[in-house]
């Protein structure tokens, strides 16, 4: 083991008690599943890649500290957008002082509010527009089909996107999970911005749906990713907020063995979730871990741990402890 950066001394020396002490608790449990042999699925609910969560979560990704990713559609390409536009972005620290008049003037100046952050829809989605646009056009062009998250590393990968970066490329999970083609699962792609664009495009006759891939391929090529990777100390989840990012891809488990039949399908070895959803009835975000062995997802003994805090403070803070910060 490294010696500890001073991040990781100050959560160590600090964080010994309630939420504080679960954080800790849940970072170290991570810890051990990567350094027993397993692997870790880390999901991404909310707007982590606006509140720019690739400042650390790239780096875990160049050093092997995460095998899949499980994210919405607003996940995948807001990284891309703050790569390419993130000057053009601004920040509104007074936002709940806004009144309706002046939420409309942001409207008008092209800026979407994310929380503090407004995010320039030129330069972001209409940058990113064209660019992709060429490689649903061309995939349909050559008869060929992709999920959504292959299309963006192509886009990636084809450096059309170069002369527009922003920021350090460094900072980009996306750029981090393109160059390493790390797995992603993108449930509910259609109600991201580019999927409401391909979706227009296929309104005006342009391309056709079919040129996408489904969000049922994307669950059967988890099911085959699943049982390939599952042997041993098995595959962890991450959970970072709560909605379809997290419920898509957990179900995986019990579909195996229910609707597959596959009796001897390990359920996922490690459960850690970020909430900042209060325990509730018939909430999923809200729902405790041990729930979740109820639906044939968790095991009696697999580790769980849930923090009940903000995302945005919480996981830079383990993903610092992980690497050594």
């Amino acid at each position: 083991m490294n010696k500890r950066g001073p991040v990781s001394e100050f959560i160590e020396e600090h964080y010994k008690h309630f939420n504080a002490a679960a954080l800790m608790d849940a970072a170290k449990g991570y810890e051990t599943h990567l350094a027993e042999g397993g692997k870790m699925m880390v999901t991404l609910a909310g707007a982590m890649s606006t509140a720019e969560l690739g400042r650390s979560l790239a780096d875990m990704i160049r050093q092997d500290k995460v095998q899949i990713i499980s994210c919405t559609g607003a996940n995948l390409e807001e990284d891309v957008m703050n790569l390419v536009a993130h000057s053009h972005y601004e920040r509104v620290p007074h936002y709940r002082d806004l009144t309706p008049q002046e939420e409309w003037g942001l409207l008008e100046r092209g800026l979407n509010r994310v929380t503090d952050t407004c995010i320039p829809e030129e330069e972001a989605f209409r940058r990113l527009q064209s660019k992709i646009h060429k490689q649903w056009k061309q995939a349909e062009d050559a008869g060929e089909r992709f999920l959504p998250h292959e299309y963006m590393y192509k886009m990636l990968l084809s450096g059309d996107l170069k002369e527009y970066y922003e920021i350090d490329p460094a900072n980009s999970w996306m750029l981090a999970a393109a160059e390493k083609n790390l797995p992603i699962i993108v449930p509910g792609w259609e109600d991201s911005t580019m999927g409401n664009i391909f979706a227009s495009y296929c309104m005006k006759g342009e391309l056709k749906p079919s040129t996408v891939k489904s969000g049922i391929e994307y669950m059967t090529w988890l099911a085959d990713w699943y049982v390939k990777n599952s042997e041993g100390k098995g595959v962890g989840f991450f959970q970072i907020g709560g909605g379809i990012a997290g419920d898509f891809p957990i179900c995986v488990v019990p579909m195996l063995y229910q609707d597959m039949e596959m009796e001897n399908i390990p359920f996922w070895s490690y459960f850690c979730q970020i909430s900042d959803s209060t325990t509730s009835y018939g909430s999923y975000s809200g729902a405790v871990p041990n729930e979740k062995i109820t639906w044939g997802k968790l095991d009696i003994n697999t580790p769980k741990f849930i923090v009940e805090s903000d995302a945005t403070i919480v996981a830079p803070l383990i993903f610092a402890w992980l690497l050594n910060r």
